[in-house]
């Protein structure tokens, strides 16, 4: 019964949806991961001014996105 799920499981990974999924997955994990060091910065009292908050939100989302496509690239 394992290798039927597993199959079942390899075909959803290796379909279009499937990689979409696992694509949006770890753009989460990054984008989450960049915003809790952002949270760690304003923990010291830093970066509270609106063009402050408005440079490290979008800084937060470039890396995001460069860190899921090397992810993407080198996987």
């Amino acid at each position: 019964a394992g290798t039927v799920e597993y199959d079942a499981f390899k075909a959803l990974v290796s379909s279009m949806f499937g990689r979409l999924l696992l694509i949006g997955w770890s753009f989460a994990f990054f984008f989450h991961l960049g915003n809790g060091i952002r949270h760690l910065v304003w923990d010291t009292g830093r970066g509270f001014e609106k063009s402050q908050a408005n440079s490290s939100a979008w800084f937060v989302i470039s890396v995001a996105t460069a860190a899921t496509v090397i992810f993407w690239v080198l996987l």
